[in-house]
């Protein structure tokens, strides 16, 4: 499925909602629904057509109970300017890439505007300089010369040439700034499917390290939201997109095995 199709499957609120739910933990479409507050019969429509699209997947238990989960770790991308519309969906990149071969990720990219303005300055500098020194007068003065003329005439070609140098110069140097800027993008966008792949890689581990059974993501995710400076249930909601009562149930859950603390205030914070 391209790219377009896949920002409209997600243009549907409840069907972001459950790829949240399904982020955590495989669920069945009961447990979606209660969840989520919608009926199952909407849940199963927005199940298939995630399905339909490649995003959710589906297994059945011993108990004939089937399951959704999450199926690929994918990525999409969307840029809007006044010169560019587009789209992409790209896989995660390996773990194994080696950054530090990238020519620009690692170096500050400045306009060179002040460099150039600077430089113009002391063009303008010179020339004035130079008009001013005295010209030397002509040897032979028994014929008239319309000097004012000549002048006239050099200053308009001197100024034609040096507009037509300036512009291709300010232009030269600009091509090259947007061709080493779109080098640049293309890298932050491999970057970007590198660091992708690396936190899910970190969130499994941190999942498994809290706990490896169906609720370890969410119990993960609040224990990152304390670490982030969220000290209340509310705040601990809001970062990980999940209901209070089921926040205060994993904020507990860790408390019982000693990832975090809870103060006098009511506060969660790091067990120390």
């Amino acid at each position: 499925m391209d790219s377009a199709e896949l920002l409209d499957i997600l243009g549907n609120e409840n069907r972001r909602r459950i790829l949240r739910l399904l982020a955590r933990r495989p669920c069945y479409v009961t447990e979606i629904s209660e969840y989520l507050g919608v009926s199952p019969k909407a849940v199963i429509d927005h199940l298939r057509k995630l399905e339909d699209a490649g995003l959710v997947e589906s297994r059945t238990d011993d108990q004939r109970r089937k399951y959704f989960s999450i199926s690929r770790n994918l990525r999409l991308e969307v840029s809007v300017s006044p010169y560019e519309f587009g789209m992409k969906s790209a896989y995660p990149a390996s773990a194994n890439l080696d950054a530090s071969r990238w020519r620009y990720v690692s170096l500050n990219v400045q306009l060179d505007a002040a460099e150039t303005d600077e430089g113009a300055d002391e063009s303008d500098a010179d020339a004035e300089t130079e008009s001013a020194e005295p010209e030397s007068q002509p040897d032979d003065a028994a014929e008239p010369v319309d000097e004012s003329e000549r002048e006239r005439t050099a200053d308009a070609g001197a100024e034609s040439d040096t507009g037509d140098a300036g512009a291709v110069a300010t232009a030269t140097d600009l091509a090259s700034e947007l061709d080493q800027l779109k080098q640049l993008q293309r890298e932050l966008s491999l970057a970007q499917r590198w660091v992708h792949g690396r936190i899910a890689d970190v969130q499994d581990r941190l999942g498994d390290a809290v706990d490896g059974d169906g609720e370890a993501r969410l119990r993960a995710d609040a224990l990152a939201a304390v670490a982030g400076g969220a000290t209340t249930v509310e705040e601990v909601s809001r970062a990980v997109e999940a209901p209070e009562h089921v926040v205060e149930a994993s904020l507990a859950e860790l408390a019982d095995r000693g990832f975090v603390d809870r103060t006098d205030d009511g506060e969660w914070t790091l067990a120390e």
